[in-house]
Formats: structure tokens, sequence, C-alpha cells
């Protein structure tokens, strides 16, 4: 039997569970399948000397030339039956692989068992009226979450139901000598439970506030998987090894978490990342393990990669070699957040607003000028009236550095009601609250904008159309035309590149930041050193300097001091061990970004702390 024999043999079935990707058929129907696909199987089944007894479902792939033997040795007596052991057959390649659940803690489980022998099968009619109850229950409203036993037993717990003898009761109906059970969720915030590096990424830029649905493409044993659901998160997940029967599905955002770093194969680790991109509906985080090459002289070279002291294949990356490997996989742009570890947005108005949130500084913002006297009596009395309404105003205002769209104010029918337009409302808080806020603010935002247009230049960005509406309007407000904006960004950036304006700005810097170390070399200024919290306070040409470097490195979050090098196009973050605790915190990392190469040179100071540097002048830079 070939290929296409298969799916045609498929396609004359008219019972069976049908999912998208497979078909899943009871053994007690083989007799009704088509002749020649239930000799494959059963063919399958001897030669791979399976007792006979030990599956009882067989799972056929849609859309590949595979399919599984399933052994649910509790399927007629448990409502939702656990899977204790598949066979997986490729029968391209005429390879097979087992999976034993029979350990594993939560283990997928069947539903809807009606559909998958016939209507003159002994338990169909009880089959059938359990699928009802929990139709009935609401268990079946959204299908992503009833896949496992875990996830499966705290959604029949959250709907106010208890499994009794397999069958589905009300925890109000039932007689218990104990006090009346109460399902207690933990509201903990999500990053500060032990989630993986990409998930922690994911949850410090607020994807996992509960607004998009996510899937794990390579789960291991579903460590992340189990505290998403916890906290009520739409999360599933597949695995190659521990949960290859699982289905992969779409999600707004997919994680493959170092995955490729233990595929042999270049073209296999490709196939993974592009059939992660496949499910990905809006953001792919990529991640792997990255080294230099004095760790990987010390073990035996295989292939690419190295082989470890467990006899395991490891392909390490640097930094610049992962973003080449994905870009070349996907051929779309990837976005450094942190080390080792890369956005890749397929929505790319979600991907605008990352990156300009990534530039845009925050003031909190408190009216220091008095209101003015106003001539009309009664646009003061509004004023007083109503001066909730119209800080709110002012304060989105203030914000946007310009005067905002009806739809960029949630309360713009209320403010039009008042005055009549809302230029007229923009008007009247400028004569009210006065101009020196706003001035400043205007200033703030045509940096933010330059910032992020010239970076965004640099790690060559998408077009005017993938802008975002209320970046349309800020370009039209600060720059008149796309052009225009563009235009400056480009002259902002080549600037990185004029090492006298660099000198000269760092100097500036150096006498304006409330603290900072400028080292000189030979008497000539040669870097300068500062708190990451003085970043927003650099001007425009040293804020593209550093973020720009930062686009091979990602987000500084255990970085504390940037360096910059003011000749030789360089940056360099100084990581330490409790900064904020100690007086003289020991130097646990060192990141050397040199922009010309676009490479990233790490240095590791964990391994030897003894000759660790400490740093002794913390003072000077706080």
């Amino acid at each position: 039997m070939d290929a296409k024999l298969f799916q045609s043999q498929l396609a004359e079935l008219d019972f069976g569970k049908k999912l998208p990707d497979a078909i899943y058929i009871h053994d007690s129907t083989l007799t009704r399948i088509p002749e020649k696909l239930r000799n494959v199987i059963l063919a399958i089944g001897k030669a791979l000397k399976i007792p006979r007894e030990e599956w009882n479902l067989v799972k056929l792939s849609r859309k590949q030339f595979t399919l599984s033997l399933l052994h649910y040795p509790t399927f007629n007596e448990e409502s939702y039956p656990a899977l204790k052991q598949s066979v997986t057959v490729d029968l391209q390649k005429l390879s097979h692989k087992i999976t034993d659940y029979s350990t594993y803690d939560n283990p997928p489980i069947l539903h809807r068992k009606e559909t998958m022998v016939l209507p003159d099968y002994p338990y169909y009619e009880e089959f059938v009226q359990i699928t009802a109850e929990g139709e009935q229950a609401g268990l079946y409203d959204n299908s992503r979450h009833i896949g496992f036993k875990a996830s499966w037993e705290v959604l029949i717990n959250s709907h106010g139901y208890e499994l009794v003898d397999g069958r589905l009761f009300r925890n109000s109906a039932l007689i218990s000598n104990t006090d009346k059970k109460k399902i207690e969720r933990d509201k903990t915030a999500i990053v500060r439970y032990e989630l993986s590096a990409p998930m922690k990424v994911l949850a410090k830029h607020s994807f996992l506030n509960g607004q998009y649905t996510i899937f794990d493409y390579g789960c291991g044993r579903g460590d992340d998987l189990r505290e998403l659901e916890a906290h009520g998160l739409d999360a599933l997940g597949w695995d190659p090894n521990f949960l290859p029967d699982a289905d992969k599905v779409n999600a707004d955002l997919v994680n493959i978490g170092f995955v490729i770093n233990v595929i042999e194969e270049r073209n296999e680790r490709m196939e993974a990342i592009q059939g992660a991109w496949e499910l990905t509906d809006k953001l792919l985080v990529i991640s792997a393990m990255l080294a230099n090459e004095s760790y990987l002289a010390r073990f035996t070279p295989y292939k690419d990669g190295i082989i470890t002291s467990r006899n395991t294949f490891q392909k390490y990356f640097t930094q610049s070699e992962l973003k080449m490997f994905i870009e070349l996989s996907l051929e779309e742009s990837a976005i450094a957040v942190a080390p080792g570890i890369y956005f890749v947005f397929k929505d790319k108005l979600l991907e605008q607003d990352y990156l300009q949130n990534r530039h845009r500084r925050k003031q909190d913002w408190e009216h220091k000028s008095k209101p003015i006297d106003i001539k009309e009596a009664n646009t003061q009395l509004l004023f007083t009236k109503h001066s909730e309404l119209f800080d709110e105003y002012w304060k989105v205002c203030l914000l946007l550095g310009r005067a905002p769209a009806k739809e960029e104010f949630a309360k713009a029918d209320e403010l039009i009601e008042l005055v009549g337009t809302m230029k007229k409302a923009f008007r009247l808080c400028q004569n009210y609250y006065g101009n020196d806020d706003f001035k400043i603010a205007q200033q703030m935002r045509l940096e933010d904008l330059l910032v992020y247009f010239a970076v965004g230049y640099f790690g060559k960005r998408k077009p005017y159309r993938y802008q975002s509406e209320q970046t349309k309007r800020d370009i039209k407000a600060f720059f008149d035309t796309n052009k225009n904006a563009q235009a400056q960004a480009k002259e902002l950036l080549f600037q990185i590149a004029d090492v006298a304006l660099i000198e000269e700005e760092c100097l500036e810097a150096h006498r304006n930041l409330p603290k900072s170390v400028l080292a000189e070399e030979l008497g000539n200024p040669h870097s300068l050193t500062f708190h990451k919290m003085y970043l927003d306070l650099l001007t425009p040409l040293l804020r593209v300097y550093v973020s720009s470097a930062l686009q091979l490195y990602g987000e500084l979050e255990d970085i504390q001091l940037i360096k910059i090098h003011i000749t030789s196009g360089k940056l360099t973050l100084l990581g330490y061990e409790e900064f904020d605790i100690q007086d003289n915190p020991l130097l646990k990392e060192r990141v050397k970004i040199k922009m010309a190469e676009q490479d990233v040179d790490f240095f590791d100071y964990h391994l030897n702390e003894e000759s660790s540097p400490r740093l002794e002048n913390k003072n000077a830079y706080l």
C-alpha cells in the first residue's frame, strides 16, 4: 500500500471519530473498513509482535502516511479512559516508535467514545449517554481543554461536578460527612512561578494575560502547561517523546523552546521551526541553548554539534547564528528578546505594537502649572464641574504628545456632548492647563518615535501599511509624511557611526546624567558606563546606539550596567550577582556586542567565582 491508496481508503470510511488530522476507530470496527487497510493494520500488529489484547484503537493520519495502534485497557469500563501505550508507525520510512504512558501522571484520555464504535456495539448507548451528560454540563464548550486527564478533572470540578463511578454528579447533590469541597485557584502573578525562560519572556511582555491561546511545540513532560492551566490560560502542547499522540493545533502564541538543540540533522531543525510556524496565528517564540567555542572545546564534536557527557547530542548556537538560522528557515525577521530567545511575528500589526512599546518612555505627569484665568465664566464652571473627565483627557494628550483621535479616548462621546468637538476640547485644555507639560510631552514623543523608526530601519522592519492606526496618526502629527519620518530616522541611525558626534554626546550625557563613569585612554574619552535605569535620559542618538546593539541581544533582564565604547562601535553589558543588595557585587555576566560584525560574545563568570571581578565603585553608578 502506498500513501495515495492509504488516503483513498481513509476517504471511504463513513464512521469513526474524525478530527482534522486523524480518524480514530475501535478494533471492533475492523471488519467494516476497506480490506486492504484492515490487512495493513493487522499485519503491522503482527510484525511488531504486539499482542492482540494490547491495542484496541487505531489512529489513522489524514495528512501523513502514518498510523498508531493505541491501548486503552479500560475503554469499556471508564467514561474517559486513559492511554496506556501507543505504537506509531511511519509507513513511508518503515519505522516505528513505542510510547509508554503507564507511569505518566497526566496521560491523554478519550471522549465521545460512541463515535469510534458502531451502533451495534454493546456499550454504544451508554457511551452516547456519557457524552450527552458532558455536553449538558458545558464541558465540551472549549474542546482545547479536554485532551488530558489533569486538565479534564479540573474542568469538571470548575463546572461544579464530580465523577462518581465514571458518571457526572453535581457537587451540591452529593452527600458527604465532610465540609463541602471548595476549589481554590491560585491568584498569584504568573511571573512568580518557575516557568521556562521563553514563557517568562511572554509573561513579561503581557502575552500571558489571558488574551491569547497558547501551544507548546515540544512541551516535554508538560511542566509549563500545568502552570499555565493552573492560571486558567488556554494552553495545549505536543511533544515527540512524551506526548506524541497529542494533536497539533493552531494557537495565537506558539512556543518551540529548546527543541532544535537536540535535533542532529540541520534540515530536521528547519522542518521543526517551519512546523511550529504553520501552527502560529500571531507570534512564534523560538529558543535554543547558546555556548561559545571555549565551552564546546571540552566535548567530542559530532556533525555540527557535540556529544555531551551523558552521551546525548547537543547543537549549541551563538546569538547571531541562531538569528540567521531562524530567518533562513522562515524567511521572516527574528527579533532578539533575550539571549537565545527570539520572537517571530506572523501578525505584523502586533509586531509593530511590540516594537514601539519597547522604545516608548513613560512619565508620571503632574500638573505643576496653575490654571490660568478663563474669561468665560461658563467654561471655568465646566472644568470645575467635570474636572475628572478633563483631567483624564489631558493625560491622554500628554501621553500621545498630540490631540487624540476620537477612538483614542474612551470617553470621547461624553466629551463631545459637553463641548461640541474633540478639537475644541483640546484647545480648551491647552488654555486651561497651560502648554509647559504639553511641550515636554511633544518633544519626548517625537524622540521616542525617531528612536523607534531608526531602530526599525536598523532591523529592516516592515513598510508603512503594517503600522498601526495610532502610529499613522503619530506620523501625520509629527512628520507630516512617512517619507519624512523615515528620512529623519535614517539620518539619526547613520549618525551612530560618527565617532566625533558619539564622543560629544557621551561627554554631554556624563555631565547631565545623575551618575555615570567616563573612562579615558591616552587622555581621550574611551567609554561611558551608566546604570540601565538612566537609559531613557540619553539623547535620541545614544538611545539608538544602545537599542540597535540590543537588537542582537534582547532585554536587559539580568543586566545592570551599560558601557558605550566611543570609538570602536561596540557595546558592553554587565550583569552582577545581587547588585541591589551587595556593596561590592560579583560580576556574573559580561556581554560584548560588536555592531559592525553583527556578533555577540558572552562571558560567563559563574564557573570561576574566584577570578570573577567585583564592582568596587558601585556608588559611582547610582
